[in-house]
């Protein structure tokens, strides 16, 4: 467009379904604050691959100046979305979920790869769903043909990027699978022990129900014990991060609304729950990605307003727990560092309520991680895609957790279990990764029992 004298008139030109907000990439003061933190960034130091970059690109397609290309694209997808230029933007931009929204145009433009469509759109709508892929893993797992596979598939990905790729997958699984995936070995509803005091809905990862089956397991008998009726929807599905990620929204959106009908069905409940970060900080967005849904934007509403990480929840249902001093003078303490899951601390603010619970444990005694915001490169399927990146990371990851000298290492989050776990066993460090939950639970008991008998603690 032209103005009377011939001149550009600035503005936005290019216009499409799922496009950022072009008032929102304008209002990026390229102040460089992000560049401190972004992984990305201080891995290549190229300006494309900066938070700022990414949307400088953005403004740039939709000026008119580039075209939505696959270039473009390669930017994007090199985000880790760990979000952690959010929690420094002197504007708050929703950075994180700008270049999400490119990813989505594309889409939308062009369509997604096969292996997209086949993976994450097939595989991944739901705990069921994923056993597809997992019956077959837990075969492979009983019978220990790791043992023979993994050799293979580590000398032919030196030489062959597609089993380079099948390597770092294989190793992402842990030593032992559940028998059988979680939602099909518990009720729907299951009683508080004691006095009822709460009734939660419980939303259960897909990763958790079939990988991590002990850890969410772990998680509802510790809020039995701490007196909440627990429902498990059996017709809840993916909470939709997985498609989000991948540039389709219109499934995330379809996903959200199912969960929405299926929780509403259950009256009363005081909050919704999940021990999955990536869970709960995508529950919590459901507000935002219905937004402009007119039968759905209120009810997202209210859905996404009852929404607590599992985190939140115990810090508030453990006495002192938000309040307790560092543990500095148990004599028999386990020694024990927190990794802050992207999508936890930097998405969701909530970097501090995990610390407190593990600090409120018996003999515990919580020592700091360097940089323990930082991405341990898991970030969904990057570990997949993009390898490198991923593996640099986490070699960080594992130097600084080395170096505290912990025993445990606590996290939130099923990819960041999973993550850690494969670094430090590569790494021959004997170290055990556990969930908040799973620490909570076990200490609780032990000192109950140790109480019980009359022990000193």
């Amino acid at each position: 467009m032209t103005s009377l004298l011939g001149k550009v008139i600035p503005g936005q030109k290019v216009f499409g379904p799922e496009l950022p907000d072009y008032d929102e990439l304008q209002n990026c003061l390229r102040c460089g604050r992000c560049l401190t933190v972004c992984p990305t960034y201080q891995e290549t130091l190229l300006e494309t691959d900066s938070p700022r970059g990414r949307l400088s690109l953005l403004r740039a397609v939709e000026d008119g100046k580039l075209p939505l290309s696959e270039g473009v694209l390669d930017h994007l997808y090199n985000c880790l979305d760990c979000r952690a230029c959010n929690t420094v933007c002197p504007l708050s931009l929703p950075i994180g979920e700008l270049i999400l929204k490119g990813r989505a145009a594309y889409s939308a433009r062009y369509g997604r790869p096969l292996w997209q469509r086949i993976s994450v759109d097939t595989f991944l709508n739901s705990a069921r769903s994923l056993e597809w892929v997992m019956a077959p893993a837990r075969i492979y797992r009983k019978l220990r043909l790791h043992k023979i596979v993994r050799p293979i598939l580590r000398f032919l990905g030196e030489k062959i990027p597609a089993f380079r790729t099948l390597y770092e997958m294989e190793t992402l699984l842990p030593e032992d699978l559940p028998s059988k995936p979680l939602h099909k070995a518990i009720p729907e509803t299951l009683p508080a022990y004691g006095e009822r005091k709460y009734r939660v809905g419980f939303f259960l990862g897909c990763m958790m129900s079939q990988v991590l089956a002990d850890v969410s397991q772990s998680s509802i008998e510790l809020l039995r014990r701490l007196g909440c009726e627990v429902v498990v929807p059996k017709d809840q599905v993916c909470c939709g991060a997985p498609h989000e990620d991948q540039g389709n929204k219109p499934k995330a959106r379809e996903l959200a609304r199912t969960n929405i009908r299926v929780f509403e069905k259950f009256e009363g409940l005081d909050a919704i729950v999940s021990d999955c970060a990536a869970c709960s900080g995508m529950l919590k967005e459901y507000r935002e990605l219905l937004s402009e849904d007119e039968e759905f934007a209120r009810r997202a509403e209210a859905f996404s307003a009852k929404v607590l990480d599992v985190s939140q929840f115990l810090a508030q249902l453990l006495p002192g727990a938000p309040s307790s001093p560092p543990n500095d003078s148990c004599a028999r303490c386990t020694l024990a560092t927190y990794h802050s899951p992207c999508h936890l601390g930097n998405a969701q603010g909530v970097l501090e309520e995990p610390k407190s619970v593990v600090r409120s444990l018996p003999q515990v005694k919580l020592v700091p991680l360097k940089d323990e915001t930082k991405c341990c490169g898991s970030a969904g399927i990057y570990n997949i895609t993009h390898i490198e990146t991923s593996r640099a990371l986490l070699r960080e990851k594992v130097d600084n957790i080395v170096a505290t000298g912990a025993e445990i290492v606590v996290t939130g989050n099923p990819g960041c279990m999973l993550q850690i776990q494969k670094g430090l066993r590569e790494r021959g460090v004997d170290i055990e990764v556990k969930h908040l939950t799973q620490i909570t639970l076990e200490k609780l008991k032990l000192d109950r029992e140790e109480q019980k008998d009359g022990s000193d603690p």
